[in-house]
């Protein structure tokens, strides 16, 4: 596509279990959307952390084949009760950091533990940021960073405790994915709300939007995540990161979502269309 050479062409990657369990029609969709990076979160409908070393190997020969790059390893440590056992998510930790090595990953996406229904966040915060810090320094040594993805329920649902987060453990292992949708689903503003605050620390976005009033995901710029006022701010401050759909469009829940082929599609160029409405070269 024509573009303007003063700006940086962005990288869009994708949740490409959205689009089928089986990663040769994952593949095939991304490639024909002209998508070079895969966010992994699962394949033949088991959960990436769950897959055996042949199944592994298996993926990253279809890949190879069909010219595609992992973004992150979408694992989900830090998406169970933060009062459960800490040592599964450490294990659990080694082996995503294993992943991300064998398949070019450079990014582990993570998450800041559930808080119990009805309690207040600030009673784990001391436990949390145990954890987090614990898992950080578990990454170090690795050519691979830690990214927290802000959601709902967890520690770090809102811009205030995702910058306690990343600021308190203090590490270069360890910093923060953008989620509109997520945000809206909290009540939060994101444009508003976040940006100035977070923007020191964010690496990574995952694309969905959401309707405030009803939590409805929707495609990109047609709810209330402020896609259009994040994406030019990124673009004056010459972010250069991953941009990953994660459409939800047809299902979503706390494992993740699912949209099939089309609706994918439909994100992609919903997404695309606010690209290329800002003049924004994009791969």
């Amino acid at each position: 596509m024509a573009c303007k050479e003063e700006h940086l062409v962005w990288t869009i990657a994708g949740f490409a279990d959205e689009i089928s369990p089986h990663p040769d029609l994952q593949c095939k969709l991304l490639a024909e959307l002209g998508i070079g990076y895969l966010e992994f979160r699962g394949a033949w409908d088991r959960n990436v952390l769950d897959l055996d070393d042949q199944q592994v190997e298996l993926l990253r020969r279809t890949l190879e084949r069909h010219g595609i790059r992992l973004s992150s390893v979408a694992s989900p440590i830090g998406k169970d009760p933060v009062t459960d056992d800490f040592d599964e998510h450490l294990r659990r930790l080694d082996r995503a950091l294993h992943l991300a090595t064998v398949l070019g990953a450079p990014y582990v996406r993570i998450f800041s533990f559930l808080i119990p229904e009805g309690d207040d966040p600030a009673a784990y915060r001391d436990q949390v940021l145990r954890r987090m810090a614990a898992l950080a320094a578990r990454a170090e040594g690795h050519d691979v960073q830690l990214v927290h993805e802000n959601e709902k329920h967890i520690y770090g649902d809102v811009p205030a405790r995702c910058l306690d987060i990343v600021e308190s453990v203090g590490s270069p292992q360890l910093r923060l994915v953008w989620d509109p949708a997520n945000f809206v689903q909290c009540g939060v503003r994101p444009y508003t709300d976040g940006y100035a605050l977070l923007r020191p620390h964010l690496a990574y976005l995952q694309i969905k939007d959401a309707i405030h009033a009803t939590g409805e995901v929707v495609p990109a710029g047609m709810g209330d995540g402020e896609l259009r006022e994040t994406i030019r701010a990124l673009q004056a401050d010459g972010f250069d990161g991953f941009f990953s759909l994660e459409p939800h469009l047809a299902a979503a829940g706390t494992a993740g979502g699912f949209s099939g082929p089309e609706l994918f599609a439909q994100a992609h160029r919903a997404f695309t269309g606010l690209l290329q409405a800002e003049g924004i070269p994009y791969r």
